[in-house]
């Protein structure tokens, strides 16, 4: 763990100094505060920021210099004591322009706002889209656009927005501060129009200067398209911070907490206890006893289905109920002759989920829907088992029921990937496609439709097959030599990092971190009031 830890770490520094240290130097020459300075300043003093999406765009558009962060900061934090989003242009990363995955980042950033009723503050700083990738981040639904549509929806929804106009805001970018409640700007630095200086003396001849034709003075005095300037960027957020101060009292879901407290067993063991090789056994009742309150889980069924562990608990105080992948192999007590249950004393494969295991888990997650308790899934999971056996006793249809439940469950729900996370496993066990109020991965964790030797192995048999078609021999040392190729190639698809770059998973965290991001997740999910009856439809018996 400790060399995965040091990579977490040093990537973090790296990718938080966005364009680079030259950058950062010419922001403060300007008089401006960089996006992270900004919100540093923004945020309650000895408050956490989650950062959200921090390895967004990372190895990705290397062709154009590369896209640190998204050149975007997103966060949730906590401003004059009220929790909220942050979405802070990184103007150090080419001049704050819309990569697609910038896009991707910010419609995160206000489906975690939307989701949870949070308020939003966005700190204006973007030349606007990244013209050479326009095709990929104008026009489809998902696109720049969308961001505006939620603008509204929002708004609708009795979202707050609070934005503030720290640099440039062109083009279609001039709508996002302006269909917010409130919008203001600082002087000398910020300008919003919907066209610059050249683009106006290329379509109508005119020649005019960015502060005559966007500044401050224009939009606060003559035209109204802001509400009020600011001299500089902490005067500015700092009218933010009085903003907050006023706001009404939010509506609450009315999750249980009780008064916090630490795991009794001591987290740190964590590291040790979690194998390096993956594919290794152990006990995933010993990683909760180091992320829940007092250490105390009270397990539910137990005896039964004994790969999935299921069960309450509490997490800094919030009840919760845990959906965790048991890596240990377990011996089971079925009945003889089920059909695809388990024989007496048959042993499962930990990581693996069986008919058993799927139903006691799809029955858990209905219980904590009807007594309102989030969800929390701990995922090390390898897929559903397989083979004839499993087939004929229906490992589809009860693996249809837990997806079904999980993925109707109105209580919000958070997934943890602690380890494998692979195929359909991945969906059962709430991956991103069914809508975690956050989800993390630690550094030890790989996601892909299968393991890599299992995928390195069928898409050999592939190549070979394909190759021999056209009349090639091969060699066993041709053929181990493509097996090297494939696996390397896939193994650099497995990483955390991949996933997070691409913002399937939220962040990269130090296991040490769970505690918080859960928590401070339950505190956002708090905000939403439940009022969609719970309904699974038809379930598979």
């Amino acid at each position: 763990m400790i060399p995965l830890l040091d990579e977490l770490s040093r990537k973090t520094a790296q990718t938080q100094l966005g364009g680079g240290l030259k950058k950062i130097e010419d922001q403060h020459r300007k008089g401006k505060l960089t996006a992270r300075e900004r919100l540093e300043y923004l945020i309650d003093a000895g408050s956490s920021l989650l950062e959200i999406g921090l390895f967004a765009g990372e190895g990705l558009y290397a062709e154009h210099g590369g896209c640190p962060a998204g050149g975007v900061v997103v966060g949730i934090g906590s401003v004059s004591g009220r929790q909220c989003v942050i979405v802070a242009n990184d103007a150090t990363v080419k001049a704050g322009a819309w990569f697609p995955i910038t896009a991707k980042k910010n419609l995160r950033a206000q489906e975690i706002a939307m989701e949870n009723r949070l308020p939003i503050i966005y700190l204006v700083d973007s030349a606007g889209v990244y013209l050479p990738l326009q095709d990929e981040v104008f026009a489809d639904k998902e696109h720049f656009g969308r961001i505006f549509r939620n603008n509204a929806q929002m708004s609708a929804m009795g979202i707050v927005q609070v934005a503030a106009i720290m640099g440039s805001c062109v083009a279609g970018g001039a709508y996002l501060p302006i269909m917010s409640d409130e919008a203001l700007i600082v002087e000398g630095t910020g300008s919003i129009f919907l066209a610059g200086p050249y683009l106006v003396k290329a379509s109508i001849g005119e020649d005019v200067d960015a502060e005559t034709l966007g500044g401050a003075s224009t939009h606060s005095e003559i035209s109204g398209v802001t509400d009020n300037k600011y001299p500089d960027d902490k005067s500015c957020l700092d009218a933010i911070r009085k903003i907050f101060d006023k706001l009404g009292e939010p509506e609450k879901a009315g999750f249980n907490r009780a008064k916090p407290a630490l795991p009794a067993q001591n987290p740190q063991e964590i590291y040790d206890l979690l194998p390096a090789d993956r594919v290794k056994p152990y006990d995933m009742r010993e990683i909760i006893a180091r992320l829940v309150d007092n250490s105390e889980f009270d397990e539910y069924k137990e005896l039964y289905g004994q790969t999935i562990l299921c069960g309450y608990a509490r997490i800094d105080g919030w009840a919760v109920g845990i959906v965790a992948n048991q890596r240990k192999v377990v011996k089971a007590k079925g009945r003889t002759g089920a059909g695809g249950t388990a024989g007496p004393g048959e042993m499962q494969m930990g990581g693996v989920i069986y008919s058993d295991s799927a139903d006691k888990a799809a029955r858990f997650i209905m219980n904590c829907n009807q007594k309102k308790i989030p969800l929390v899934f701990l995922q090390d999971v390898t897929g559903f088992m397989v083979g004839s056996r499993s087939e004929q006793g229906g490992i589809i249809k009860d693996g249809a029921k837990m997806v079904n439940a999980m993925a109707n469950s109105v209580v919000p729900k958070f997934t943890v990937v602690v380890g494998n996370s692979y195929g359909a496993g991945n969906y059962a066990m709430c991956g991103k496609a069914y809508d975690p109020r956050l989800i993390v991965a630690w550094p030890t964790a790989q996601m892909a439709v299968m393991s890599g030797a299992s995928a390195a192995k069928t898409l050999l048999q592939i190549q070979v097959a394909s190759l021999k078609a056209k009349g090639e021999t091969i060699t066993p040392e041709k053929e181990q030599a493509l097996l090297q190729k494939i696996t390397s190639q896939y193994n650099e698809q497995l990483s955390p990092y991949f996933a997070a770059s691409r913002l399937w998973v939220d962040a990269v965290i130090d296991p040490l971190d769970t505690r918080i991001w859960l928590s401070m997740g339950i505190e956002a999910a708090n905000h939403a009031p439940i009022t969609k009856p719970f309904n699974v439809g038809v379930i598979q018996t």
